[in-house]
């Protein structure tokens, strides 16, 4: 968090403050289990004293002494993450070198080479930034390169991503959605990816408590009101497990696991069902201390035999993770069985080892180092990290989707003819598989059977597929094959064998549009590439010179994209909105260093002046949120949308808190889509509650029926959330109709 302000306040309260800040770095020193030595005390000591003098009288926005932070990432790390004495003097100092006077050099110089190697990891990037590159994905970037070479670069950065999280609260909601949408792209993915799970959840719910405050809201109580509700289903669930488990001879700990918020909402969105139709909200996690001489793996399957004899499992909800762990070091049985009163129960089974490991993820690999072969998948994702990192002409905004699609996509096992496992994530094809085995394997890929069936180089991969890649010499690499690949590796190769060639037609390209601009007596400048780059969405102008050179781009349309006159309307817009003169204008189309942070959208409006973005269709009534584009058009987009989350994770700076007001004049495209059971006269039933509603109209409709079931597309035209709730209401009334849900992205 940035410096804020000087306080005045009295001796005794600053003395009572710096009181509780010694208070507080004794808790640390108490819960850290790796600070024992004399030595490791002194040097956590040192570090406290040098931050508190560098932040001395310096107060956060909440009001607290700014030390108190560093103080508050010390204790996530030593308690929740379990570093030693560098990763926590390293947390203390984290804001040093970037918010005070003291540079990387005193801190080399105080605490050696290792802290200050970690702390300039954690130290953002300085100076002038291209404006086509994000400052948020560069610096994310710089975070990357110091995390290859030492993992406790990001364990920090999680912990003091955590910390401001939970006091997010004293900034101001155009700032809260940009660090929440970021935690929920980047840092909660990346927990998950370090194995710390705990943190992870914690991020996400706290993501959605911002971006979502009604909806968090509402689940929390929900979740409440059902827990204490069923605590008496779980208590007479455990009592059985209890006694067998005893009778066996184990040594175990058994409780309730609380379903996070922000999971249950990713059901709800995904599955588009309530919040009753959520059936493993009950959930216990069983943690034992293992017998000598017997397997983990062997007792964990003991255990799970001892409560399939007492309940009966839901097959296809067995989920094994002590055979094949996950690449983040995961390793625990997960199973549903039938409990009492017809309820679903989910049951994780864990050792203590596993328990700690998936608590603490990667830094709890440390403890366990030699016992147990399990850091080798962590080691690859570091590696892949690397091949990433390699390739220093990729854009920033590219290298941040290509490092979120490949590092924390859901995973999938492949096997090869000899059954060897490869993970890939989700979504990978046959030659993303061809270059993760080797680079000459991708380029001499000409497709491959999989499950011995014979399939094209685009064929998207399923976990579990057998993949035998077949490969030709007289093979060569295509440009188009960058269609056909999502994986970082993929990508980079397929680049790097049309390096030269590109390079050349991104000079031929330069040479073209000099010389279609030359035709019009206009020269190449900073304002004319921005315009062109808009008009085809190409962030990097390499790129544009590259297509223009491949003849992809044509310029015979460039005089229309340079005679463009929608800034102008703009202009206008803000004029109305912001009402405070030409100077005040400027400033908010960038001209200053100030953006706009808040606007009202209302009836009185023209659709003119803003753009509903197609991805996610919001309609009034919605959490909503703006993005300025590179032409100043402001475009509103649902807040949960992928794309809204990329935006304020990558280009937070560009992004306008929005709030409708009452819409009952303009109309906005909405869809439904229905499911029910198909009878004579259904779609005329339905079709009346429509047409007898005043505040809708209907677009388009679509009706197919199969086997009894009929299934529906309606294109509405509605004023907001309101009346299209109201009238999905009056439709679920209808005799056969089952299901009534919004589409809320138009291409799907």
């Amino acid at each position: 968090m940035p410096v804020f302000s000087k306080s005045d306040n009295s001796v005794d309260t600053r003395i009572a403050e710096e009181q509780e800040a010694k208070r507080q770095l004794e808790e640390i020193l108490r819960v850290c289990t790796r600070c024992q030595s004399v030595e490791d005390h002194k040097m956590i000591y040192k570090a406290f004293e040098v931050a508190m003098a560098a932040h001395q009288g310096v107060r956060r926005k909440s009001g607290e002494l700014y030390i108190m932070h560093p103080l508050a990432v010390a204790r996530i790390v030593a308690e929740e993450i379990g570093l030693g004495s560098k990763g926590i003097s390293a947390a203390l100092l984290h804001d040093v070198v970037e918010d005070t006077d003291y540079t990387l050099d005193d801190i080399q110089t105080i605490f050696g080479d290792k802290v200050a190697s970690i702390v300039d990891g954690l130290t953002k990037l300085e100076g002038a930034f291209d404006q086509t590159k994000s400052k948020q994905a560069e610096n994310f970037r710089k975070l990357l390169l110091t995390m290859v070479e030492d993992v406790r670069v990001i364990l920090i950065k999680l912990a003091d991503r955590l910390h401001n999280m939970r006091t997010l609260d004293s900034l101001p909601e155009h700032k809260r959605l940009k660090i929440a949408g970021e935690t929920l792209f980047i840092y909660a993915p990346l927990a998950h990816r370090l194995g710390l799970y705990a943190i992870k959840t914690e991020l996400e719910d706290l993501s959605l408590k911002y971006e979502h405050p009604k909806v968090y809201n509402e689940l929390l109580s929900k979740l409440q009101e059902y827990q204490s509700r069923n605590d008496h289903l779980i208590t007479r669930f455990s009592l059985p497990i209890i006694d067998k488990l005893t009778d066996e001879g184990y040594e175990f700990d058994i409780k309730g696991r609380p379903k996070s918020i922000f999971s249950i909402w990713n059901k709800m969105q995904k599955k588009q069902v309530p919040f009753e139709e959520i059936y493993d909200l009950l959930a216990l996690r069983i943690v034992f201390k293992p017998k000598q001489g017997v397997p983990e793996k062997a007792q964990c399957w003991n255990i799970y035999s001892i409560i399939t004899d007492i309940y009966k499992p839901k097959p296809d909800r067995l989920r094994d993770w002590v055979s094949v762990p996950k690449a983040n070091g995961y390793e625990a049985l997960h199973a549903t069985v039938m409990g009492p009163a017809g309820r679903w129960v989910e049951i994780q089974i864990r050792s203590e080892r596993m328990d700690e490991i998936a608590e603490r993820g990667f830094a709890a690999h440390w403890k366990y180092k030699g016992q147990q072969d399990k850091e080798s998948e962590l080691d690859n994702w570091l590696k892949r990290i690397r091949e990433i990192l390699e390739n220093p002409e990729s854009d920033s905004l590219e290298f941040l989707d290509d490092f979120k699609l490949n590092l924390f996509s859901s995973e999938m096992m492949i096997f090869t003819p000899k059954g060897d496992v490869k993970i890939m994530p989700k979504g990978a094809t046959t030659l993303d598989l061809a270059f993760e085995i080797h680079t000459s394997i991708g380029y001499k890929c000409i497709g491959a059977k999989v499950n011995y069936k014979l399939v094209p180089l685009s064929h998207e991969l399923k976990s579990g597929d057998q993949v035998e890649i077949l490969t030709s010499e007289k093979q060569t690499p295509k440009y188009e094959w960058l269609n056909y690949v999502t994986t970082a590796k993929a990508k980079s190769r397929i680049k790097e064998a049309f390096k030269k060639e590109r390079k050349v037609l991104a000079q031929t390209g330069e040479k073209m549009l000099e010389e279609a601009l030359k035709q019009k007596k206009l020269t190449t400048n900073a304002k004319i590439l921005k315009k062109i780059q808009h008009f085809y969405n190409i962030p990097v102008k390499e790129e544009l010179y590259f297509k223009i050179g491949r003849g992809t781009i044509r310029l015979d349309n460039l005089q229309d994209i340079l005679s463009d006159k929608t800034s102008n309307k703009w202009v206008r817009y803000w004029r109305l909105s912001f009402g405070k003169g030409e100077s005040k204008l400027k400033n908010v189309l960038g001209a200053g260093k100030k953006k706009p942070t808040a606007m009202v959208l209302s009836d009185d409006m023209s659709t003119d002046q803003y753009q509903i973005a197609p991805c996610c269709n919001p309609i009034p009534g919605d959490d909503v949120v703006g993005y300025l584009d590179d032409a100043e058009k402001l475009i509103l987009h649902n807040r949960k949308c992928p794309i809204a989350i990329r935006l304020m994770s990558s280009q937070g700076n560009r992004i306008v808190s929005a709030n409708w007001e009452s819409h009952k004049i303009l109309s906005f495209l909405a869809i439904i889509n229905l499911s029910g059971i198909d009878q004579i006269g259904i779609v005329s039933k339905i079709t009346k509650v429509i047409s007898d509603d005043q505040n809708v109209n209907m677009r388009s409709i679509h009706f197919e029926s199969h086997d009894g079931i009929f299934e529906g597309t309606i294109y509405l035209y509605i004023h907001n959330t309101e009346d299209l709730n109201n009238l999905i209401f009056n439709i679920m009334k209808i005799k056969g109709v089952h299901n009534v849900t919004r589409q809320e992205r138009i291409g799907k």
